[in-house]
């Protein structure tokens, strides 16, 4: 298992979300904000349950590739409407549309240095 910088996993789970046409792909670097439990989030939505589990499974596919293995947890694959995927400095949020504006992580964490992926 290589040792990759957060920037570099970020970059890999964003290839990850790609591969699944993940739409509205934003990375929040949290590094510079206090108390926080990791250096990124990468943030994604999906249409359907089915798009969410094949982003979630796409991302740990190029993960592994990448040679990091498998993440520290995942969460949310039962009820397939927010997955999260936990590489401890990068965690990887999967939301349905609706579900994504409604927990509004975007806004909680707003002092992050937001990049949008197009």
């Amino acid at each position: 298992m290589n040792n990759m910088t957060a920037e570099e996993l970020s970059k890999v789970i964003i290839k990850g979300m790609e591969e699944k046409k993940a739409s509205d792909i934003v990375v929040m670097d949290l590094r510079n904000i206090k108390n926080t439990v990791t250096d990124f989030f990468v943030i994604c939505s999906g249409n359907s349950d089915t798009q969410l589990d094949a982003i979630a499974d796409s991302i740990e596919e190029q993960v592994i590739k990448s040679g990091q293995g498998n993440p520290y947890k995942s969460e949310g694959k039962n009820s397939r409407q927010w997955i999260l995927v936990d590489y401890v400095n990068v965690v990887a949020h999967i939301f349905l549309n609706d579900k994504r504006a409604f927990y509004g992580l975007e806004d909680l964490w707003g002092d992050a240095n937001f990049t949008r992926i197009v």
